[in-house]
C-alpha cells in the first residue's frame, strides 16, 4: 500500500477523477447529502491531496488546507471496502506527523471521540451540515 501526499498540480486527471468519485460516491450518494463537492479550493497552490493506494485502486482520502492561522483536514473518506482497516487513521496521522499546526476540522459528531484519540478537542457549538450533525474540532 502506498500513501501519496501530492498538490493539485501533481494529480493526474485519473488520480483527480478516482478523489472525485471515491467523494461523490460517498459523501454525496451514500451519505445522501446534495451538495457542491467541487468547492474551488482543491485547485489551492498550498492544498494537499492525501490518498492511501493498494494494487492501483484509490482505498482513502483526505484534503488538507490552509486556511492561515491553521490548516484545515476535510474530506476524509475511505471506500466502503476498505472501512475498519485503520486507513484513515493512518492518513491522518501522516499529515499530523508531516505538518505543523494547528489544526482544524469539522468531525461528524459521532467521530469526536476518535478525533479526540489525536488529540482533538471540540472547539465551539454543535452545527448540522447537510443533515448531519458535526463538531468544530481544533488541535494545537
Amino acid at each position: 500500500m502506498e500513501l501519496l501526499d501530492r498538490s493539485f498540480a501533481e494529480l493526474s486527471t485519473h488520480d483527480l477523477h478516482e478523489i472525485v468519485r471515491l467523494r461523490v460516491d460517498v459523501f454525496v450518494v451514500e451519505q445522501a447529502c446534495a451538495y457542491p463537492e467541487l468547492d474551488g479550493r482543491d485547485e489551492e497552490p498550498t492544498a494537499r491531496h492525501v490518498t492511501l493506494v493498494d494494487d492501483g485502486r484509490l482505498l482513502a482520502y483526505l484534503r488538507v488546507l490552509d486556511d492561515g492561522d491553521a490548516r484545515r483536514i476535510g474530506r476524509v473518506v475511505t471506500t466502503a471496502a476498505a472501512r475498519g482497516r485503520g486507513l484513515a487513521a493512518r492518513l491522518v496521522d501522516h499529515v499530523l506527523a508531516e505538518t505543523e499546526g494547528p489544526w482544524v476540522l469539522h468531525a461528524q459528531s459521532h467521530l469526536a471521540d476518535w478525533y479526540g484519540e489525536r488529540g482533538f478537542v471540540v472547539d465551539g457549538p454543535a452545527f448540522e451540515e447537510d443533515g448531519i450533525p458535526h463538531l468544530p474540532m481544533r488541535r494545537d
